[in-house]
């Protein structure tokens, strides 16, 4: 599984609790940033950080993911997302969640939210997470809501068979 955001501290704040409980269910998690920032505060969820360009050179990640959160205008404003996000979903295994106002062209589905509760410890962890990406004020709530997306795929036009 993989959130791709510009920074750790973005991460954290919009889906670092969904993070902690999905690697403490065993998910294997990577944050892929565009910063080389301080990987502290994705150290504290027990989450591996990944930088843009190394993620992106390795080809295999896409149909390997089972699930990706991202800031949705990224998947707009980046073609390596795009693919990344692309070849995941079109594997057929990938879970798509967005959080931000943009819905990307290209998936079904309104897009209506999606809350996550998190869990005690999720919500303990996020807030020292938080602290260590110097987001002390950010709150932590109880839930984290992304939307949920689906590729879309082109329908196949109705084909007529006639004797002949």
């Amino acid at each position: 599984m993989a959130a791709i955001a510009p920074s750790a501290a973005e991460a954290v704040r919009y889906a670092g609790g969904w993070l902690f409980d999905q690697a403490m269910a065993g998910w294997d998690v990577t944050v892929v940033t565009a910063d080389d920032g301080d990987p502290r505060p994705l150290d504290i969820l027990g989450v591996r950080a990944g930088n843009f360009d190394a993620v992106f050179a390795a080809p295999a990640l896409g149909p390997c993911l089972q699930a990706i959160a991202l800031r949705a205008d990224l998947y707009h404003d980046d073609e390596r997302v795009r693919r990344l996000v692309l070849g995941a979903a079109e594997a057929g295994r990938a879970e798509i969640r967005l959080w931000g106002e943009m819905r990307p062209a290209g998936f079904d589905g309104s897009g209506d939210p999606v809350s996550y509760r998190l869990s005690l410890a999720a919500r303990a962890f996020k807030a020292q997470a938080l602290a260590a990406a110097n987001l002390r004020g950010a709150p932590t709530a109880e839930t984290e809501v992304f939307r949920r997306v689906e590729l879309r795929r082109p329908r196949l036009a109705a084909v007529s068979l006639q004797n002949v």
